[in-house]
């Protein structure tokens, strides 16, 4: 069944005509614009309802559809609600620091247009917990505000989407300070501050950018600090829907004794969730090529495709394999580190996201994609989204996730 577009479609179709224009921006400059354009309430807003067999609950939140924005894009949360307006299933923040810091040296963001990729040694750049907890703190009490004059005003009881921001769900991405000497004290300083305010949370270990961060990933070291971020998180008071679901972030470049061991401590350790993948650090065909890619730096984008999905299928099947013993609820996340579009000669599509479902995901985010592509690229992939599941015979998104590993 074709999935029709509604009367609100040109206005993303539109802005195909402003995205030549970002191309010729250096890199910073454009995300710098979009993130203002997005925050100003300068972009489409997505009024049609997204095809009901996107429609999925996990962790207990209702996502009306699992297409997500990964954290990168809004590292501050200037722009929550307008991304989320866009259509957009979750958003994520960050990575946010305890301490503000600038990040490292610019130039810090490099295009690989002809190969659909990007990349990035940012380096956490940071306003802080604090200034995102205000902001946070600001869209928390607007969004409840809403709900009670909605309340009020109606009398019909309804399903409703979304979570503590908006429309849709809230992650919070937590990032470590680079001077500082315990990670584990600055993942606990986001978690007091910020998580009241998330829908989920994650650890991020696996950018490539900040020195020593990806040790963290290591059996011991993971298995000690998840322990620490959960307690944490754990001994704050919550409410009826219980403490934020808690995920980790790792990195493509990982062995299978890696793999193994992060998958032992997730499921040791009842974690809810793994984003699957970071950038990498390696340089896979064609990109080896091109001059570009001797900046240091992580990858992104097209080329780290099969990669990811190869990482994916592996944990997927690693974690699935107690998963109902174990935890029964170990969610897999997969972070578009691996796609990216270009309007001249790369197409990120829902077939590709669909690709990705298969191989494990329950959740779809893009980064460079969505750089790429702008918001016209979101109800593309949901409708074609839609279409894949409907013509393989799929009721839901849950009967094709891991679909590929049976």
């Amino acid at each position: 069944m074709a999935i029709r577009v509604a009367s609100n479609g040109w206005m993303f179709s539109a802005t195909k005509l402003v995205n030549p224009f970002f191309a010729y921006l250096d890199p910073e400059v454009a995300h710098r614009l979009a993130v203002t354009a997005a925050a100003r309430g300068w972009v489409p807003k997505e009024k049609r309802p997204d095809p009901s067999i996107l429609g999925l609950e996990v962790w207990g939140r209702r996502f009306s559809n699992p297409i997500g924005l990964a954290a990168g894009f809004d590292k501050n949360a200037e722009a929550v609600e307008g991304l989320l307006g866009l259509g957009f299933g979750f958003v994520e923040v960050g990575s946010v620091t305890p301490v503000p810091q600038e990040g490292n040296p610019k130039p810090r963001i490099f295009r690989l247009p002809k190969e659909g990729a990007i990349i990035n040694r940012c380096g956490f750049n940071s306003e802080g917990i604090v200034a995102v907890a205000k902001r946070l703190g600001a869209q928390h009490g607007k969004r409840k505000l809403d709900e009670t004059s909605s309340t009020s005003s109606s009398s019909t009881e309804e399903v409703k989407h979304g979570g503590k921001a908006g429309p849709g769900i809230l992650g919070v991405n937590l990032g470590k300070n680079k001077t500082s000497e315990d990670a584990a004290a600055d993942y606990v300083q986001g978690v007091h501050t910020l998580s009241q305010y998330a829908d989920y949370l994650v650890i991020n270990i696996s950018s490539p950018n900040t020195p020593g961060l990806r040790q963290l990933q290591g059996r011991k070291q993971l298995k000690d600090l998840v322990k620490k971020v959960q307690a944490a998180r754990d001994e704050m008071q919550w409410g009826e829907e219980g403490p934020p679901p808690l995920l980790v972030k790792i990195a493509p470049d990982l062995s299978r004794q890696d793999l193994e061991d992060i998958a032992a401590v997730a499921l040791a350790l009842r974690l809810d969730g793994l984003i699957i993948t970071n950038t990498t650090v390696s340089r896979p065909d064609p990109v080896s090529n091109n001059p570009v890619a001797e900046e240091p730096g992580g990858l992104s984008g097209k080329p780290l495709f099969n990669l990811s999905t190869n990482i994916l299928k592996e944990m997927y099947v690693l974690t699935k394999v107690n998963c109902c013993s174990a935890c029964g609820h170990n969610y897999i996340l997969r972070c578009d580190g691996t796609y990216s579009y270009s309007s001249f000669e790369q197409k990120f599509s829902g077939e590709d996201a669909y690709m990705k479902i298969r191989a494990g995901a329950t959740l779809v985010q893009l980064y460079t994609a969505f750089a790429y592509g702008g918001p016209a690229l979101i109800p593309q992939i949901k409708a074609e989204l839609a279409n894949c599941i409907e013509r393989d015979g799929f009721k839901s998104i849950y009967e094709a996730v891991g679909a590929d590993c049976r």
